[in-house]
């Protein structure tokens, strides 16, 4: 097998650009060219027309992580017990939801803007599970969602069943106005080939320092040459820690898909003939599973805190994860059925907050995506790109006042921790992976 994310097989590749060699000269340089990144580059080509902007990844463009995860557009989170209305937490619950709708908004007007083609839909998703007892205060979360704008409806048996095909989950809260899905590797391939010309892009890009030069500007540097700019974005997410920032309060996780061939006509109409749709689960680190457009089902069931990314072998071990978790929800699909198996990183954070800062002079960073990245990404690349023009906003300031990823212990203890908890949250999650 090989890891092949299925996304970006059917976005196919953009054509390819240089990697870096000699000296380039800037006025903003963004490291990172994802959902954020390339966000953040539209946006100062928007302010600073006559600007000379610089994009560098490290890959080839759009084929990270922002084009690897599940393809939720978040605007409405499922409320823990302690963000239930009536309860302390509901005040930040409601800032969290406003900066998430406008992320949401953000994402429409870019696909508007550049005429994306991403297989969006307004469908809103399901926060569904196996395990009735796991969906808790259902009325209080009906109550908490729809008093935060969002439109929230409680499923069960058989009207379940009618509208994910399967009966493998008993139990859901609807979610929608706002909450929607799209194809990511579509979604941030269409902004890098919507880029301004004058926007230069590097691929192939690694950058290993940054430095204080003495007449105040920033040198990056790479294998093959350097690019001295007077300001420098870092949007790196889950690998912040590659332009020298190590105080971000995230850190990395490993997940792994897979997607199958399309369902036979047959197939379809076995299950019910159900409309697209998608599913997260109320734990932690239980399945996210879609049912595409095209009629493939994609799970995502594994996420690990790991220093070293999976080996082929250790993807196939995830792989038969993904089989099982495939096979309780759809019995008639297995292992080769599926067409796609592949990994991709995601920035978490203590909180669940994100990094948001001016690092020093000249210099800005956002991470701790928390696996919303779609949409905050989206709105990130903009918002940092207002933060380091001098700019601000009531969002702007909403942002950084809730950016508190909060505090982690150093390493090992970091490591054995995070570990542990991880081994805690699939324990629990058992019953919905």
């Amino acid at each position: 097998m090989e890891n092949k994310c299925g996304w970006i097989a059917q976005a196919e590749d953009s054509p390819l650009r240089a990697s870096l060699n000699g000296t380039q000269q800037a006025d903003w340089l963004i490291i990172g060219a994802g959902i954020t990144g390339l966000c953040a580059a539209h946006s100062l080509a928007e302010m600073h027309p006559q600007a000379r902007i610089v994009v560098v990844d490290r890959q080839r463009a759009a084929q990270g992580a922002s084009a690897r995860n599940s393809g939720f557009v978040v605007a409405h989170e499922h409320p823990t017990t302690a963000e239930l209305q009536g309860n302390a937490g509901f005040a930040g619950f409601q800032v969290d939801t406003s900066i998430s709708r406008a992320a949401s908004d953000e994402v429409r007007k870019r696909i508007a803007r550049h005429g994306i083609e991403c297989d969006f839909r307004e469908s809103g998703y399901f926060f569904a599970v196996s395990d009735p007892r796991k969906l808790t205060d259902v009325e209080a979360k009906l109550q908490t969602l729809r008093a935060v704008g969002a439109s929230a409806q409680f499923l069960q048996g058989e009207q379940l069943n009618q509208k994910l095909g399967t009966e493998h989950y008993k139990a859901a809260i609807w979610c929608g106005n706002g909450n929607a899905l799209l194809q990511p590797a579509k979604y941030v391939k269409g902004l890098l080939d919507a880029l301004p010309e004058k926007v230069r892009l590097f691929e192939n890009t690694e950058i290993i320092g940054l430095q204080r030069m003495g007449n105040g500007r920033i040198r990056a540097s790479g294998i093959n040459g350097y690019i001295e700019a007077k300001q420098v974005l870092v949007c790196l997410n889950a690998f912040i820690p590659r332009s020298g920032i190590s105080d971000s309060g995230t850190f990395a996780m490993e997940l792994s898909a897979s997607l199958t061939r399309p369902l036979s006509e047959e197939e379809f109409q076995a299950i019910g003939a159900p409309k697209s749709w998608g599913v997260l689960s109320t734990r932690p680190l239980g399945a996210t599973v879609r049912l595409t457009p095209d009629r493939r089902v994609m799970i995502r069931n594994t996420a690990e805190y790991r220093a070293r990314d999976l080996s082929l072998s250790e993807l196939a071990v995830r792989r038969q994860h993904h089989v099982l978790g495939l096979q309780r929800r759809f019995p008639m699909l297995g292992e080769q059925d599926i067409q796609y198996t592949w990994t991709g990183h995601l920035s978490a954070s203590r909180s669940g907050q994100a990094y948001f800062a001016k690092v020093e002079e000249g210099v800005f960073a956002v991470a701790g995506c928390n696996g919303s990245g779609v949409a905050r990404g989206t709105l990130w690349g903009r918002l940092l790109a207002e933060l380091a023009s001098g700019g601000s906003s009531p969002l702007l300031q909403s942002v950084m006042e809730r950016a508190r990823p909060g505090w982690l212990p150093p390493k090992p203890l970091l490591d054995i921790g995070a570990m542990l908890r991880m081994r805690i949250e699939t324990a629990r999650a058992k019953s919905e992976i």
